[in-house]
């Protein structure tokens, strides 16, 4: 079983989306056992230990689902390229096509 994590910060306004999609994308993608742990990062030090590109950040065993090479300790938001223009999540087609590649 694949360990799902989302990293965010406090206060981060596309943490709850994101979650919200995720959780959708797990549902459709992946077997009903696979459970989403939601992580704050609340400190550069938190960020420091874990893949964290900015909130929201989701890991699949520990590995970006949307790898990229702005891993940081700054608590910020994270920006996607989506279909639709740049965003600050990822729509819940692009998770799950994430999840499958994944796994």
């Amino acid at each position: 079983m694949a360990t799902i994590e989302l990293l965010h910060i406090a206060g981060c306004p596309n943490s709850e989306l994101t979650l919200d999609r995720l959780q959708r994308a797990v549902d459709n993608a992946m077997p009903s056992n696979a459970q989403i742990k939601y992580t704050l990062i609340d400190s550069a030090e938190t960020a420091a230990q874990v893949m964290f590109a900015g909130s929201p950040t989701i890991l699949v065993d520990g590995v970006d689902l949307f790898p990229t090479d702005g891993r940081t300790t700054d608590l910020a938001c994270r920006i996607y390229l989506t279909p639709n223009g740049l965003a600050g999540a990822p729509t819940q087609q692009q998770i799950e096509t994430a999840l499958a590649a994944h796994g």
